[in-house]
């Protein structure tokens, strides 16, 4: 199935040097409740996200996320500490650290993904993943689901030239 990922935008870096946190910003057409489930549902979430979650992600505490590349499969430790429903999500996801927050934008919501990269160097590299899965929620949330896109199966997808552009956005 074809997926157009379009092109990079909406994305800063904050801090002069590592861990920087990578600000992802996207204006989504649904209301934040319905963007909130996408966020905690463990089944709403193997469908777009670049993990599988043990657990609901509304409840705080500790849980284990599952990063997901074809056949290979990498458990990694993860901690819910706010989950304050539908407008702040935060968790550690191993070293680093997410932090989702849902703004009612019209009739829709405006998501800042603020993810502070405590172990990885290259931003652009992050930033086109997260697009490339925000592109697959946005289909999810439209009812017309893509199927998720995780590790190298991004790469049919044009990661290469999206990473580039991401590259330049945030001076990498």
């Amino acid at each position: 199935m074809n997926l157009d990922v379009g092109n990079a935008r909406g994305a800063s870096l904050e801090g002069v040097q590592a861990p920087w946190t990578l600000v992802f910003v996207r204006e989504l057409k649904h209301p934040p409740q319905a963007v909130w489930e996408a966020l905690t549902d463990p089944a709403e979430l193997d469908q777009w996200a670049p993990f599988a979650a043990e657990r609901d992600m509304n409840a705080l505490g500790p849980l284990t996320l599952t990063m997901v590349d074809g056949d290979n499969r990498e458990d990694t430790r993860a901690v819910v500490r706010v989950a304050d429903a539908p407008k702040v999500l935060e968790y550690s996801w191993d070293e680093d650290l997410l932090r989702w927050e849902l703004e009612p934008s019209g009739e829709g919501t405006r998501m800042t993904l603020r993810h502070t990269l405590v172990g990885v160097t290259d931003a652009s590299l992050v930033a086109t993943g997260w697009h490339v899965c925000v592109v697959v929620l946005e289909h999810l949330l439209d009812g017309d689901p893509h199927g998720v896109v995780r590790g190298r199966a991004a790469e049919e997808y044009g990661f290469d030239e999206l990473r580039a552009a991401y590259g330049e956005i945030l001076g990498m």
